[in-house]
């Protein structure tokens, strides 16, 4: 890394030529998916790790937002890290893969780290060695999530995602299988659990996603399991509106509403800083994909700030003991949004016998 960054050094004081004084200048960069850094999810949780690392190191750092949600515009704002200076670039999101492909490439002095994505080079399948991706095993946090709601004796239950991006799916196929994996074990009669299902299509807070929330709530539905960015917001104030509940998706944001029953977390500072770290101790893991799940603390459910009144942290603790040690394929077993050979998999493909499943939209 040392020599990569000597390298770089040299690159950045001849294009800070070019980018003008008004420029702003940091050495750790993190692009957006297009959302905030305080989004209190996926952009937030990336971006407290880079700030850790930064802090920790006296290093310089930035964040930037792309303009829109294009493949194009990612570019633009990677283009812009890197003329400013960046030698470590975090991109936040599945949908960032293609403008990592192209700034690897371009960019080989510079360290790219791909959040929910496979890195992968133009025109073949094989990433450079200057990118490492980062993806986490939703369906096990979403597993979590359902298992407990149902072991707290919930039986109105809702998923609500955002885009239906891979990630995202997998937090909602894992959350199916968990309240039935629940329901299993507690022996419930068929069709004691009823689980809504649908997504809205955009990962950005609205009147139209808090609408269609407060109609769920409305029709009987307990606690919805909100997963897609800024849009858990709207899903909140539908359930501050009539005193219902949230499971929450990506971080730890219990204390911004009380209606927030718990939330399935992924380790994103943990990850960023520990690649972040790698980076500049020559450790990097190039061209590999690196996974986080219950065996390395990667997913987990908030149980210390959760308020759940009947699903205890023994009862946790024993079901996160047997997914971490794939006790019984428990953990191998839960589906995901594509089988072993990447065709998808749709919700309705998942067994289950005791959850009744609605699909909405």
């Amino acid at each position: 890394m040392k020599k990569l960054l000597a390298c770089i050094l040299s690159v950045v004081l001849a294009v800070m030529v070019l980018v003008g004084c008004g420029t702003q200048k940091a050495e750790l960069a993190l692009v957006t998916d297009g959302g905030e850094v305080t989004d209190g999810a996926f952009n937030q949780g990336a971006w407290e790790g880079l700030v850790k690392y930064a802090e920790e190191m006296s290093i310089s750092k930035l964040s930037y937002k792309p303009v829109e949600n294009t493949t194009e515009a990612y570019q633009d704002a990677i283009d812009l890290a890197v003329k400013g200076g960046a030698m470590v670039v975090v991109a936040v999101g599945y949908e960032m893969k293609d403008a990592v492909a192209y700034a690897q490439e371009q960019y080989p002095e510079v360290v790219f780290i791909l959040l929910d994505g496979t890195p992968f080079a133009q025109g073949d399948a094989q990433a450079y060695p200057n990118t490492v991706g980062v993806v986490f095993a939703e369906e096990q946090a979403g597993f979590l999530a359902g298992y407990a709601a149902v072991k707290e004796g919930m039986t109105q239950l809702g998923f609500m995602g955002g885009k239906a991006l891979p990630e995202v799916v997998r937090y909602g196929y894992g959350f199916v299988q968990g309240a039935e994996y629940a329901a299993q074990k507690m022996e419930l009669p068929a069709g004691t659990v009823t689980i809504k299902y649908g997504y809205t299509g955009s990962s950005t807070a609205s009147n139209d996603i808090q609408s269609m929330a407060a109609g769920w709530y409305g029709e009987g539905t307990e606690c919805i399991f909100a997963c897609g960015g800024e849009m858990t917001s709207s899903v909140l104030k539908a359930a501050e509106d009539v005193g219902a509940k949230v499971i929450g998706a990506d971080v730890d944001r219990s204390d911004d509403s009380e209606v927030i029953v718990s939330c399935a977390t992924k380790n994103l500072s943990g990850a960023v800083y520990n690649m972040i770290s790698d980076a500049y101790d020559e450790k990097l893991p190039g061209g590999q994909t690196i996974v986080y799940d219950a065996s390395n603390n990667g997913v987990q459910l908030s149980m210390e700030t959760s308020k759940f009144n009947t699903f205890t942290q023994k009862e946790y603790d024993s079901i996160y003991a047997a997914l971490a040690n794939n006790t019984g394929n428990i953990a191998t077993g839960i589906l995901k949004d594509t089988d072993d050979q990447g065709n998808p998999i749709a919700v309705t493909d998942i067994p289950l016998s005791l959850i009744n499943l609605q699909q909405v939209g």
